[in-house]
């Protein structure tokens, strides 16, 4: 126990515990944005993958004429990745009323799939593309050198406070979400704000995976999001779809896949309970928040 506490407070950890969170806060804030507008978000995992695909393959595509600034062009290109995924869940979800959850599971579906068939065309490899020359620099010291995704999660929790509580915009977003029939009377287009939020949450979900792929790591790997688009699901509604209840949220689940890592290498418990540590928190998170109240209209289509 002596080993795994001095573990716990060294860098180290502390650099592997932020990494953990980053991909987790940027894409629980959003799907903050999606369902506070009504628009149930499960794609979010689906997303991450798209976007640490599109981040890497851009990258990739503009290294030789854009050299170092090539992986910024790849950060905008993973975004707008995620962004035009989500735009096609929000055309299924809004335009044509289908069921919100299927939606999201096919692009979760369509993210294990499409991504092999893309590398085999452009690399010859259906679990991996090259590595980059270039990845988003590190900023920092020591051990403490993130990639400037880092920073943005952290900022983006207070802009999207910002946003939510005191623009006009937050408060027609908070009223489509609740009550999008009066929301309307008052002039309010619920469609385009349901639309605007869920292409924003594809772009910050974008964002997580371009971290993943060119902030964290040097290219795009099979399976590159392990599961954290639905700990960020779970973090939203453990998070009471509030932007500093996420954050809260998401802190104790990058913790905990700290945690798991740091346990992975010693006998305290055994390896596969280690690496289930943090799913299995999850479960008991959302058990605990079964009453949680969610955004009134989440999940039903609008029919205005």
């Amino acid at each position: 126990m002596d080993g795994l506490f001095a573990q716990l407070i060294t860098a180290a950890f502390l650099a592997t515990f932020i990494r953990s969170l980053v991909p987790l806060l940027l894409t629980a804030l959003g799907g903050l944005f999606s369902e506070r507008s009504g628009v149930v978000n499960i794609a979010l995992d689906g997303l991450i993958i798209f976007g640490a695909l599109g981040g890497a393959v851009t990258t990739l595509l503009l290294q030789p004429t854009l050299g170092a600034a090539a992986p910024w062009a790849g950060w905008l290109g993973g975004a707008l990745v995620g962004g035009l995924i989500a735009w096609v869940h929000a055309v299924i979800s809004i335009k044509y009323r289908a069921d919100q959850v299927i939606s999201g599971t096919a692009i979760n579906l369509l993210a294990t799939g499409v991504p092999p068939v893309i590398l085999t065309a452009l690399y010859n490899s259906s679990t991996e593309s090259p590595k980059v020359a270039n990845a988003l620099p590190l900023w920092g010291v020591g051990e403490l050198r993130f990639s400037p995704p880092v920073y943005f999660a952290f900022l983006a929790v207070a802009m999207t406070w910002y946003v939510l509580y005191r623009t006009p915009f937050g408060l027609r977003l908070r009223a489509t979400g609740e009550q999008p029939g009066a929301a309307a009377s008052m002039g309010i287009n619920v469609r385009r704000m349901r639309y605007t939020a869920v292409i924003l949450s594809g772009v910050l979900a974008g964002t997580a995976g371009v971290f993943l792929s060119i902030g964290n790591l040097d290219s795009y790997v099979r399976n590159i999001s392990a599961g954290g688009g639905f700990i960020a699901l779970a973090a939203l509604i453990f998070g009471q779809w509030k932007p500093l209840g996420v954050l809260g949220a998401t802190v104790l689940f990058g913790f905990l896949q700290a945690l798991s890592i740091a346990l992975g290498g010693g006998d305290l418990l055994p390896p596969t309970l280690v690496q289930a540590l943090p799913y299995l928190i999850t479960i008991l998170a959302l058990i605990f928040t079964g009453r949680s109240r969610a955004p009134k209209a989440l999940g039903r289509p609008y029919d205005g």
